[in-house]
């Protein structure tokens, strides 16, 4: 019997650097990996809706390898709760206002972004107030959450 593939879906606030950033690495390093996962990503806020990923996210990406996908920026919607197996956040205030959406019996879906990524804690700083080191910084941070993430999931796989 063929196990289900994996749904998971990361939420930062506009949905442009840290989400999309993350979605990208994951499907990256699954697909090296041979695993097949289903990814999206999705913001709070809908400020920045049908806008790209911001140019230090790609520019950071491309420098390591990776190519940012064609990406609109959405929210997240109520639907979302059904569709994905987790739903992670990169601060605490996005899993705050992710359970205040969820419906019934979702919450558990929702976890924090550092849960997977070994000896950090806390939130995932947003780069975009600062300069392209901060989004060197960020990325290190969430490759580090993503090869937990990877782990976790094909452990579980098993």
């Amino acid at each position: 019997m063929k196990m289900k593939k994996p749904a998971i879906l990361f939420i930062c606030t506009g949905n442009i650097c840290r989400s999309p950033t993350a979605h990208v690495l994951l499907m990256h390093k699954a697909r090296a990996a041979g695993f097949e996962i289903d990814v999206d990503s999705a913001a709070i806020s809908d400020e920045e809706r049908g806008n790209p990923p911001d140019p230090r996210s790609v520019a950071e990406a491309r420098r390591r390898g990776i190519e940012m996908h064609a990406h609109c920026a959405r929210q997240v919607r109520k639907s979302d709760f059904d569709r994905f197996d987790l739903i992670i956040g990169m601060t605490a205030q996005h899993c705050a206002a992710l359970r205040r959406l969820a419906p019934v019996g979702a919450a558990g879906k929702i976890h924090l972004f550092t849960e997977y990524a070994d000896g950090i804690e806390g939130d995932v700083p947003d780069p975009w107030y600062g300069g392209q080191k901060d989004f060197v910084e960020v990325f290190d941070l969430i490759d580090r959450g993503v090869d937990g993430l990877l782990a976790r999931l094909r452990a579980e796989a098993r």
